[in-house]
């Protein structure tokens, strides 16, 4: 049997009760998504609500001691996955971002790669669209309206996910 330090037992504990902070930040959607004990979920929604300090604090501390009860584990995995999930999100974010400048800047190459490479259900869409962003620029700079129109329409459209590394590089 393995002895553990006081100061080892209040190090866990602490990493437990700030796992337990980290719950609280997620919406009560994605608590759903992980796999928690329904006394540790209804702690966690309770804390949410509490807007008074001495209250949250004691809550916290209550998450930190039900986390000692259970495996950690697999609730370290969630966050992970979710954390991993939102970043390739980001990613495909600036990529669409990215590919919107792109166009307004006046690539109008791209607009023709993706006819040919991906074969657009709406060419005519995309080119109206990159027309209104640009003529929206060029009249007011701080505009955004279109653009943000055409960055909706690449990211709904099939055509994005789809998008090689270097789609914009010409």
């Amino acid at each position: 049997m393995e002895l553990v330090s006081k100061t080892q037992k209040k190090k866990e504990a602490l990493s437990l009760q700030a796992l337990g902070e980290r719950l609280v930040t997620l919406s009560t959607e994605q608590l759903k998504n992980i796999e928690l004990p329904s006394v540790m979920f209804n702690a966690i929604t309770l804390a949410k609500k509490l807007k008074k300090h001495g209250a949250r604090l004691r809550q916290m501390q209550y998450i930190g001691t039900l986390m000692r009860k259970y495996d950690p584990q697999p609730v370290l995995e969630a966050l992970h996955r979710m954390e991993q999930g939102n970043r390739g999100q980001s990613a495909d974010h600036r990529k669409i971002e990215t590919l919107r400048d792109e166009l307004i800047a006046g690539n109008d190459q791209l607009i023709e790669r993706f006819a040919l490479q991906f074969s657009l259900a709406d060419l005519q869409q995309l080119t109206s669209l990159v027309q209104e962003a640009r003529e929206e620029r060029a009249l007011d700079d701080t505009a955004r309206k279109a653009s943000r129109s055409l960055f909706r329409y690449l990211h709904k459209s099939a055509l994005w996910p789809k998008l090689p590394a270097d789609a914009s590089a010409s």
